[in-house]
């Protein structure tokens, strides 16, 4: 498999919430090293005592269900038997390491950078919101709209409910 450079916006988009953690699925962490994933997780397993549970984790198949439904490109691990491996920040670098390839490394850095950029927009959330909230304090009652209107932009979108598909009976 010949590895390419990995934009760092394909980084970004691969990175998921699990746990409360971000992480990358081990199908997207092998194709961003250039191997297979049976080949990384064969690299895992050979050394499995560099890869705590804060590394790396197993998903549940609840999980593995939710992240296939919520990740259109990985709708190929939907009828895997295999439950796939979560990796966070630190085992994505130790699985560089593991793997020993000079592609793998050079990715690492940029697989780093991915999560240290989502680290930081958080943390500018959160120091927008402390902001506003003095402002807020500050102000008279006459800008309380404005301050519900910008907390309301800073808020995720909510999921819009599914259409449901099949057939409805008379009875």
């Amino acid at each position: 498999m010949k590895h390419q450079p990995v934009p760092s916006e394909r980084i970004s988009s691969r990175i998921l919430l699990v746990r409360g953690q971000r992480i990358l699925v081990d199908a997207d962490l092998a194709a961003l090293y250039g191997v297979r994933t049976k080949a990384l997780n064969q690299a895992v397993k050979r050394n499995a005592d560099r890869f705590p549970e804060d590394f790396m984790f197993q998903l549940t198949q609840v999980e593995k269900a939710e992240v296939v439904t919520n990740c259109d490109h990985l709708r190929r691990l939907r009828f895997s038997p295999v439950l796939p491996y979560a990796f966070t920040e630190h085992g994505a670098i130790m699985a560089a390491n593991v793997l020993n390839s000079a592609a793998a490394v050079r990715t690492s850095v940029l697989v780093v950078r991915a999560f240290v950029r989502l680290r930081e927009l958080i943390a500018s959330h959160k120091v927008l919101a402390s902001r506003l909230d003095t402002l807020e304090a500050r102000c008279d009652r006459q800008f309380k709209v404005v301050f519900d209107a910008i907390r309301g932009l800073m808020m995720p979108p909510e999921p819009k409910p599914k259409r449901r598909i099949g057939f409805v009976s008379d009875d």
